[in-house]
């Protein structure tokens, strides 16, 4: 651990969602999180107290908008507020997983864009940076005002699995939506990909699966941004083996995992999944098929070069 920003204007603060990362991310960097303080009332009003002087100083805040989303959300703006109001010198927000991503459009008549009014409320709120990880949308780096580095997960993913040493890779996209990212990650392992071309509901186990490209007899790696009910990811996994892959592993960088995804994902014939710790997973949710790999240090770096004003692009790669 460097000691050489103890004592600088560089301050980290954690809110509530996720403070075991925080608390890495500042560790990494050399530094103690500054102390708050938070609270909820009887009513579900959320009180915060910055408990040390931020005057003149570079913040940065860690919260992710996961569940539950409303909360942390809402911590969040009164937090950047506090800041505001006590004349630091820029307000940076990580967001490691940004919520309301998947609402980035109009999809029918008279819906909201919620990840646009989530981007204004953050920067009317006092934002002067966003810093996030694999936005499920990259186009939401649009809707802010403000600068936005969104750092990339595939190069933590890919490193572990090369670590693996599997024999005979395809890289699987879910979908049709997420060949980009499929080639991403097939290009850091070497590998070919293959697409499940799915007709039915998107969200859903009904309908006819067929897998675009050769899978006969080889390891599978299913890779998507996002796991939240796991039911694209299984189903997948079903159909990959139904139809000749060897063994199936999937990974993501956000593990939301919500509903009957935990028991899904435990009964199906998945080897592992791994995903990052850009969301906490509650004792509840960590199975021994689920592999969780740590972000901080590349979140730490980031954090460093936005204050020692060097090039963020590097990370981007």
């Amino acid at each position: 651990m460097s000691t050489v920003y103890r004592g600088s204007k560089l301050k980290v603060l954690s809110l509530n969602s996720n403070p075991e990362l925080a608390e890495e991310i500042a560790t990494q960097i050399g530094v103690d999180l500054s102390k708050s303080s938070v609270r909820t009332f009887s009513d579900g009003e959320i009180q915060i107290n910055i408990e040390e002087s931020v005057r003149g100083c570079d913040v940065f805040v860690v919260q992710s908008t996961s569940y539950p989303i409303n909360q942390n959300i809402m911590e969040l703006l009164i937090m950047l507020d506090a800041l505001k109001r006590a004349s630091v010198n820029t307000i940076n927000v990580i967001i490691p997983y940004y919520g309301y991503a998947r609402q980035d459009r109009k999809a029918r008549a008279r819906e909201p864009i919620t990840a646009k009014l989530i981007a204004d409320l953050i920067q009317k709120a006092g934002a002067s940076r966003v810093i996030t990880l694999d936005l499920h949308a990259p186009q939401t780096q649009g809707f802010f005002n403000i600068p936005v580095d969104q750092l990339v997960g595939i190069p933590i993913l890919s490193k572990h699995f090369i670590g693996k040493n599997l024999q005979d890779i395809v890289v699987v996209s879910p979908d049709h939506g997420s060949v980009t990212r499929a080639r991403q990650l097939a290009d850091q392992l070497k590998a070919p990909i293959a697409i499940v071309d799915k007709r039915g509901p998107r969200e859903s186990h009904a309908g006819e699966m067929n897998i675009v490209g050769d899978i006969e007899n080889k390891t599978a790696i299913i890779i998507d941004d996002i796991i939240d009910t796991a039911t694209r990811i299984t189903s997948a996994t079903n159909a990959l083996i139904e139809q000749g892959a060897k063994e199936v592993y999937a990974c993501s960088t956000h593990p939301v995992l919500s509903g009957q995804a935990i028991e899904k994902i435990e009964q199906s014939p998945l080897i592992e999944l791994v995903v990052t710790n850009s969301i906490a997973l509650p004792p509840e949710k960590q199975l021994d098929k689920i592999t969780q790999l740590t972000i901080a240090p590349l979140i730490a770096d980031a954090i460093i070069r936005v204050y020692e004003q060097r090039s963020v692009s590097v990370l981007f790669d």
